[in-house]
């Protein structure tokens, strides 16, 4: 050991906790209690805002995978050439 004396060794016995010691524990467990308050409004926050980013994102999958049906680019044989013409894509438009 370190050479310190035990309190109770001491002759000094335990004291309750003082009125500094509980304000200050006073004082952390609020501030604790607002910390977890401001992670749950975070939380509710973040949960909210992923539920909008997957509504939108199944609602671009759908909008892509209708465009992908009639997209004149993706049904044209021209995107099979691996030398890259100028005309290719004019060739693969409707007239």
């Amino acid at each position: 050991m370190s050479g310190a004396v035990p309190v109770a060794a001491a002759g000094v016995s335990a004291l309750p906790r003082s009125a500094a010691a509980e304000g200050s524990q006073q004082s952390h467990e609020e501030d604790d209690r607002k910390e977890y308050e401001s992670l749950e409004q975070e939380n509710t926050s973040l949960k909210r805002e992923i539920g909008k980013l997957t509504d939108e994102m199944k609602h671009l999958s759908e909008v892509l995978k209708d465009h992908e049906k009639i997209c004149p680019l993706l049904h044209c044989t021209m995107n099979f050439v691996t030398v890259p013409r100028p005309d290719a894509l004019s060739s693969c438009l409707p007239r």
